[in-house]
């Protein structure tokens, strides 16, 4: 199993620390000022900017699962 990038909408403040972090990851939704995940499934040679965008996230809106 790969890695799977997780976003909690409810929990997101729309900071946009996350696009900041990993512009090809995220987006920001210009309606509902909130991020969008682009790439729930990203390659593994991603993984340092996928954790970078959840380090950075201040509402904690955004976690990795698996290996």
């Amino acid at each position: 199993m790969g890695m799977k990038l997780v976003l909690d909408l409810d929990a997101c403040q729309g900071y946009a620390n996350c696009l900041i972090e990993s512009p090809g990851l995220f987006d920001l939704d210009d309606h509902t000022d909130k991020a969008v995940l682009l790439d729930e499934a990203p390659s593994e040679d991603r993984r340092a900017e996928a954790e970078a965008a959840v380090r950075g996230c201040p509402a904690r809106a955004i976690s990795i699962e698996g290996a």
